[in-house]
């Protein structure tokens, strides 16, 4: 089982910027955490902020953030996802892991696990260190010892007992009352604990000094049980701390997604539902089930990610978040095409529907439209915005006809143009909704002459019309409207009409 722990000072590892500086993390009036630089002038855990700021002048103070601190060891267990499927944070030492090495003898072994581990880990702290043994208190001590500062120190299987004999107690995980009391009685490593008899330990300290004796003698239940190896498509992680926001769980997601969508591309196979299962802690703890299911099977993270995400930034939160667990709920045959990478023109559906997705979670599920024709002639009502579900995959570009083709008819010009030039650009009619009332100035015959809206004033140059609409009686709401299109002296066309209420503001042509 490796460790992944941080480091404490070495002379040759590269150092951090943060860790050169005097720095202390504080909850409520001890320090919790030191960088290099305070331990070095006599900072450590546990302190008074008094006893601190004694031994360090100057001394930087920070408070302890458990909001930021699930959300980093969140971001970190999902870069370890990328190289075991079992990884769980040590929920009593922020910035320890326990990471499964079992099953990797076809992919490197335990040796190419533990360097992926320390690049990982270092992207973190420069210092970090990983050491791989048979059970967590082993790993957890080895990693201070001095040969793990520069690569990971492996202890040989069945070696675990012998290794921890020499610990310092200061390396076991136990009260620091009963390390004192262990320390007044001239006991100084885990193997003069470990050599007491059962008895006398447990009659002297209870169950907790019989919990540290165990320990001592290498016999550690703590394991990571982050994957599930018999359900090879569902990853599960218990966070460090419970959350009260989505975003930490972003990370651990992708990093799910990215493994398990891996391994079904490899069979050939593509994800066509994925569940996302929250664990959430309170009065009554609960699990609670939610589905993405893409318009069809995808094979790449990207695009179900983005789902994913989606889902996540609507999902209300009532209660703090314990764990959450990704499943591929069902799988299907690969679409035969998922991109070509010598294809410039290949459109991604799947890609396009993510995006719209997440429009729909952060703006409604009718953010996303298309313009629709309807069958009217009354300029409001010949169309209309229809909400989308899917994102159709475009003709590609090379079969999109050109007029270089010399079986195509030359494009229709408009009257009075010379041969050869190009036709108009389309007019793009925009439309208020809905309507706005005018002020119209008009002659003896009717005919618009100057319009004012809004606090402007447009002087007609030529007005086009009346021409009367009427329709809809058997509807709650019929019309009958006589509409112009005036074009302004300035060249600007505005859409009006004049029903028994007034003159209204339709729109105008760009």
């Amino acid at each position: 089982m490796p460790d992944v722990t941080p480091d404490a000072t070495t002379a040759r590892a590269p150092v951090a910027a943060w860790d050169a500086s005097p720095i202390v993390l504080v909850h409520g009036t001890r320090v919790r955490a030191v960088t290099a630089a305070a331990a070095r002038r006599g900072v450590h855990l546990g302190m008074t902020l008094s006893q601190a700021r004694a031994a360090c002048d100057p001394l930087t103070m920070l408070p302890w953030d458990d909001d930021t601190l699930a959300r980093e060891t969140a971001r970190a267990s999902a870069a370890f996802l990328a190289a075991s499927p079992q990884v769980t944070p040590a929920a009593d030492a922020p910035g320890l892991w326990w990471i499964g090495a079992h099953g990797f003898e076809g992919l490197g072994g335990e040796g190419a696990l533990a360097t992926l581990l320390l690049a990982l880990a270092r992207a973190w702290h420069p210092r970090a260190r990983v050491a791989v043994a048979d059970t967590a208190v082993a790993a957890r001590a080895a990693t201070w010892s001095t040969r793990a500062a520069t690569a990971p120190l492996h202890i040989a299987p069945g070696n675990d007992v012998p290794y921890l004999a020499a610990v310092p107690l200061a390396l076991l995980p136990m009260d620091d009352e009963l390390r004192a009391t262990l320390g007044a009685l001239g006991l100084r490593t885990a193997g003069a604990l470990a050599a007491l008899g059962a008895q006398d330990v447990e009659r002297r300290w209870g169950a907790e000094g019989l919990a540290a004796w165990r320990l001592a003698r290498g016999d550690d239940p703590r394991r990571a049980t982050l994957a599930r190896p018999d359900d090879p498509h569902v990853i599960a992680h218990d966070l460090p701390a419970p959350v009260l926001t989505t975003e930490p769980l972003l990370f651990v997601v992708r990093a799910a997604l990215d493994r398990l969508v891996r391994a079904l591309a490899a069979e050939g196979r593509a994800v066509a539902a994925v569940a996302l299962t929250l664990t959430c802690d309170g009065d009554r703890p609960r699990r609670v089930t939610r589905e993405v299911r893409p318009a069809a099977p995808i094979a790449r993270t990207a695009p179900l990610f983005e789902r994913c995400r989606a889902l996540l930034d609507a999902w209300p939160l009532d209660a703090p978040v314990r764990a959450v667990e990704v499943r591929i709920a069902r799988v299907a045959t690969a679409p035969a095409e998922q991109g070509d990478l010598l294809a410039p023109s290949w459109r991604d559906p799947a890609a396009a529907e993510a995006a719209l997705a997440r429009l729909r979670a952060a703006f409604g599920t009718t953010a996303v439209v298309r313009p629709v024709t309807r069958d009217s002639h009354a300029p409001d009502r010949a169309g209309a915005w229809e909400a989308i579900e899917t994102v159709a995959m475009p003709a590609p570009v090379d079969a999109w006809p050109t007029r270089t083709d010399p079986s195509m008819p030359p494009a229709p010009v408009s009257d009075g143009a010379p041969e050869g030039a190009s036709p108009p650009s389309p007019v793009a009619r925009r439309l208020l909704t809905p309507p706005e009332t005018i002020a119209v100035t008009a002659d003896a015959s009717g005919t618009p002459q100057e319009i004012r809206w809004r606090g402007d004033r447009w002087r007609v140059g030529r007005a086009e019309g009346p021409e009367r609409l009427s329709g809809a009686w058997w509807q709650p709401t019929p019309f009958a409207r006589d509409h112009w299109r005036c074009i302004s002296t300035d060249g600007g066309t505005l859409l009006c009409y004049r029903d028994a209420t007034g003159w209204w503001l339709q729109g105008w042509d760009d």
